[in-house]
């Protein structure tokens, strides 16, 4: 019987354990997160520059098991060069084609952590239809209690180049521009999701 209520008493603590390093969900704060971009102008004498103006997701984080899940969706339809005529060239079906593909999606398939700190993320990038890897170098990831919600906040700032005519995203390359290659600025926030009460 001590046995028995020896291994009932190891199982509960084990369950108990394993409730307590459930991984913590946030919610990406679309008002903080800004994928932005830079690229080539014509003959390469400049660099555009833009962002896309509204995004939204989720993270989890397991921090004990060094691992976790991102997924941020990005609103094509809100990418700004901060230069009205080319904000609607953009949106045309030569290059974004917003109207058949309004969305772009980046889906983590592995969290890289050095420390507790995420400083790569293995994923999926989904543009113009097409999906691609792309790794993300994260130049610093950090927590936080909020200051006004309370709750843990999370920031990282991200970094990866790319092709855009991999995305079969090619205007004007190998005419007035010299490739496709596209720098991927990322900077992000997100709200720890607050813990369901009882039911």
């Amino acid at each position: 019987m001590i046995r028995k209520n020896l291994l009932l008493s190891a199982v509960l603590i084990a369950a108990c354990g394993t409730a307590v390093a459930a991984p913590d969900s946030y919610t990406i704060d679309s008002s903080h997160t800004y994928p932005s971009f830079k690229a080539a102008h014509i003959g390469g004498i400049s660099f555009w520059r833009g962002k896309i103006n509204q995004s939204s997701g989720a993270v989890t984080l397991d921090r004990a098991a060094k691992t976790g899940t991102i997924e941020i969706l990005m609103d094509m339809t809100t990418i700004d060069f901060g230069h009205d005529k080319m904000n609607e060239h953009a949106k045309k079906d030569d290059i974004f084609d917003v109207a058949k593909y309004p969305t772009a999606t980046y889906k983590s398939t592995k969290v890289v952590f050095t420390g507790d700190a995420i400083t790569a993320v293995e994923g999926n990038l989904t543009l113009h239809g097409v999906t691609k890897p792309v790794t993300l170098t994260v130049n610093q990831f950090k927590c936080i209690p909020h200051p006004f919600y309370k709750r843990e906040v999370c920031g990282a700032d991200a970094t990866a180049v790319i092709d855009r005519t991999d995305f079969g995203v090619s205007y004007g390359v190998g005419k007035a521009i010299p490739d496709g290659k596209v720098t991927l600025d990322i900077q992000v926030e997100a709200l720890k999701d607050e813990a369901a009460g009882p039911t």
